[in-house]
């Protein structure tokens, strides 16, 4: 946990520079104004994320480790070569996990909210599942587990596999030649983030693309029909804790008003987005009908919203790599105090920018926790040790994002019944 977080010191940052840079370059070369609401929705889906993985919020039914102690046929030494099937190994089980999340309703509830953007953009990368509580996926990397890879190899190549999927979210890169038959582009991943018909469930590998063209699943981007982006029952929220959780809520709502047994059980595994006819009738939930001729969501913000949010994205990253920087100095449990503020603040910060008329009651609950940690501990936990009076600006910050808060939310909600 705490290599972890110290890992995400670096990365945060650096993901961060180059979701700016692509936000200048199109400004800049293509006169494109990327929309701040969506930028941050991401931002704030890779938070919850990160916040839930460093404060270990899942359940290890079996894990890697387990598997080389108890399954392993040999032994094997970590050298270049085991490095590098150790990668191809990661980079199959990525394929069979991501096929898996898209075919089946269960569980796409985990993968939903990376593909929940109407845009394409490298902070599109960032969002990230919190809704997967049990990792029972460890079971793909098997084979690597019964030629014995050491766990340490597995530990080192999966965070570069993971880091290595975040350049192609970009429509700046164009078709790149002989490496689209290689490894996954731009080009083809954005035929994967497409709910084109043409495109629907197609290119599911993470780095080489042979996977899809041995499997069946592999899709060029064709002239003449650009992507499309988004998913076809459009989640309408910047929120990514109710996106995370909005198919799942559908699912166990269908299931509780399904008259049929048989359907109440097997909706689960049934291809995603399949519903039993009696409540798919009565209960009808919207659905993208024409791809190329819909209305993104939007809701409308204010040049000062927009700045607004700048600054509480800033100070969100403030607070997140305080706690990484020292969550083993902050321990049990004062860490999950923190995780809950972080939670609250994406939440109250989300439902501003959906314009929703309690926004600033999800503020007053930041507020509280925030106060309340300051009050038990005298501090926020050890701030005096860098910054003796940083106490009374984390309070200054705390009174005045409520009141700000307070008042954009009056703002877009005058807006919003003014445009509807």
């Amino acid at each position: 946990m705490k290599t972890y977080g110290q890992i995400l010191l670096v990365a945060i940052p650096a993901f961060l520079l180059l979701v700016l840079l692509e936000m200048g370059y199109a400004y800049l070369k293509e006169k494109k104004v990327l929309r701040t609401n969506d930028i941050i929705s991401s931002l704030l889906s890779g938070v919850t994320n990160i916040t839930k993985d460093v404060l270990g919020l899942s359940i290890v039914i079996y894990s890697y480790s387990w598997m080389v102690h108890h399954w392993a046929l040999m032994h094997t030494e970590a050298s270049w070569l085991t490095y590098v099937i150790a990668f191809i190994v990661l980079d199959f089980s990525g394929y069979c996990v991501h096929r898996i999340q898209h075919e089946y309703n269960f569980f796409w509830n985990g993968h939903l909210v990376h593909h929940s953007s109407e845009e394409f953009n490298l902070a599109c990368a960032l969002r990230q599942s919190i809704s997967g509580f049990a990792n029972i996926f460890v079971i793909f990397l098997l084979p690597a587990a019964l030629l014995g890879v050491p766990e340490k190899v597995i530990a080192i190549v999966a965070p570069l596999h993971l880091f290595a999927q975040f350049w192609y979210h970009t429509t700046f890169i164009k078709k790149m030649g002989w490496l689209e038959h290689i490894i996954v582009t731009p080009s083809l991943h954005r035929v994967h983030h497409a709910i084109n018909p043409e495109y629907l469930d197609k290119n599911y590998s993470q780095i080489f693309i042979f996977w899809d063209k041995w499997f069946g699943t592999y899709q060029e981007e064709i002239p003449g029909k650009p992507p499309v982006y988004g998913i076809t029952r459009p989640v309408q929220t910047w929120n990514p804790v109710k996106i995370n959780f909005q198919h799942v809520w559908l699912l166990i709502k269908d299931v509780w008003r399904a008259k049929s047994w048989k359907d109440k059980c097997r909706i689960w595994l049934m291809p995603t987005g399949w519903r039993p006819a009696d409540v798919a009738e009565k209960y009808p939930v919207h659905k993208i009908a024409d791809v190329y001729h819909f209305e993104k969501y939007d809701p409308p913000l204010s040049t000062g919203a927009k700045a607004w949010l700048w600054v509480q994205l800033a100070v969100l990253l403030f607070f997140i790599c305080f706690l990484f920087g020292n969550i083993a100095a902050i321990g049990s449990p004062g860490i999950f105090y923190y995780g809950l503020f972080i939670f609250l603040f994406v939440y109250a910060l989300a439902e501003l920018m959906d314009g929703h008329k309690y926004a600033w009651i999800w503020e007053g609950l930041k507020l509280s926790c925030g106060g309340w940690i300051l009050y038990i501990g005298s501090d926020w936990f050890m701030l005096k040790d860098f910054l003796p009076y940083g106490w009374l600006l984390i309070s200054g910050y705390f009174l005045l994002s409520f009141i700000i808060t307070a008042i954009l939310n009056h703002q877009l909600l005058n807006r919003r019944k003014q445009l509807f």
